[in-house]
């Protein structure tokens, strides 16, 4: 016998599963490639549809409110949030510029003021004798300073790199945001009626999820502006508007938004007074721990509809593996990933009691299976003998209707045969 023969041999692999293997697997390398060679574009996506995400509600209001067609109600919010985000860029930026321009003016007597050793920053050069070390090491700045010149033109190039992706992905938010809605309809109504509804489910609460991250990351960054600027009033140190409205926009990084705006103001501090120095401090390092596991975890589990856990996990995952990024995107994406489980499970739950009915079902036909079968053989017994009398005709259907019989009863041919 040949070994094709033999019992229990397994059949040849059919050639067009083959070929769909072998095409998966190349489709899959060649998805790899194209993530990987478009990696930057795909993460100005991914920012763009996130803040069109966060954008969508006010644009909803004003077109459910204001009757405005989506176009004109994406513009209005983007002069809005725009009007807004200059006006805070106004004030912290104008104290900087004025007080910069001042540092200016007064150069040249806070220089001769500190060689004649007058003020306190003359008493500093005085006491460690900085001129001195100044003049030792002016070779070696005037030398680096000499060879930063490509430095700066990389600055320079990373700058320039900085803004057009900032354009993009302002360019590509505007775009989502009129457009998201006509396409996310023509991709659900290519599905089922049932799965089209629970696809528009599912994003609507996703949407939420995201709206609600954001949110709570405002919430977030007005109370640490709220705790900066107290801080720096209770030590009297100047321009805590300014440090105040800096912390918040740093703040709205999870985790480390808190350090970055926590560095230029303890450095404010330390110019006006030790005392005062010190203690944002101490300000700082309790607030932050305060706000990454009990402020943030709290607000986040409400908005988000996040366990502490979850947001805590999905923050240190996200950090870890992309870094800023991660740390931007980590909270929505748990929130994604939420929802979609939430919605299975809910689908699992309503299958439940369908199933649990038809095994009921099947167990209690299983048991009666016999009863009926005895009932539909006495009936076929009885069919046979009132058509002895009257001829094969009738002795035809008394067989036919004891067959049927026999067939509702599960085992009535067993009991038909064993009657006969």
């Amino acid at each position: 016998m040949t070994p094709a023969g033999r019992t229990g041999a397994r059949p040849p692999v059919p050639w067009r599963t083959i070929l769909a293997t072998i095409a998966l697997a190349a489709g899959a390398y060649l998805l790899g490639l194209f993530v990987v060679a478009t990696q930057r574009e795909l993460t100005w996506l991914v920012v763009a549809g996130f803040f069109a995400v966060v954008l969508s509600p006010p644009v909803d209001f004003l077109m459910r409110r204001a009757r405005l067609r989506r176009t004109l109600a994406a513009l209005i919010v983007f002069i809005v949030g725009f009007a807004t985000l200059g006006g805070l860029l106004y004030l912290l930026i104008r104290p900087i510029v004025d007080e910069v321009n001042k540092l200016v003016n007064d150069f040249p007597r806070l220089v001769q003021d500190a060689q004649q050793g007058k003020g306190p920053v003359g008493h500093l050069v005085k006491r460690y004798d900085l001129v001195h070390r100044a003049q030792q090491y002016a070779p070696k700045v005037r030398q680096y300073l000499t060879s930063s010149g490509s430095k700066a033109l990389s600055l320079l190039r990373k700058i320039g790199d900085g803004v057009v992706s900032a354009l993009t992905i302002l360019v590509l938010t505007f775009l989502l945001l009129v457009e998201g809605p006509k396409v996310l309809d023509g991709v659900t109504s290519l599905a089922s009626p049932s799965l089209e509804e629970r696809l528009r489910r599912m994003g609507h609460n996703a949407s939420r999820a995201i709206s609600g991250y954001m949110l709570g990351n405002i919430i977030i960054s007005v109370i640490a502006s709220g705790v900066t600027y107290l801080g720096l009033w209770a030590f009297g140190v100047p321009f805590r508007g300014v440090a105040a409205v800096w912390v918040g926009f740093a703040d709205l990084i999870p985790l480390v938004g808190a350090t970055l705006g926590a560095v230029p103001t303890v450095g404010l501090s330390f110019l006006h007074s030790v005392t005062a120095g010190v203690g944002m401090i101490i300000v700082y390092v309790v607030y932050q721990q305060f706000e990454n596991h009990v402020i943030q975890v709290a607000i986040m589990s409400r908005t988000v509809k996040l366990s502490p856990l979850g947001v805590l996990v999905s923050l240190l995952i996200g950090v870890q593996l992309f870094g800023l990024l991660g740390a931007l995107l980590a909270i929505p994406a748990a929130g994604i990933i939420h929802v979609v489980g939430a919605e299975l499970h809910r689908e699992y739950q309503a299958r439940r009691p369908q199933r649990a009915h038809a095994v009921r079902a099947a167990a209690n036909g299983g048991n009666g299976s016999g009863a009926v079968g005895a009932v539909g053989a006495v009936g076929a017994v009885g069919a046979v003998g009132a058509g002895g009398a009257g001829g094969a005709g009738g002795a035809g259907v008394a067989e036919a209707e004891a067959v049927e019989a026999a067939a509702v009863g599960g085992q009535g041919p067993d009991a038909l045969t064993d009657s006969g």
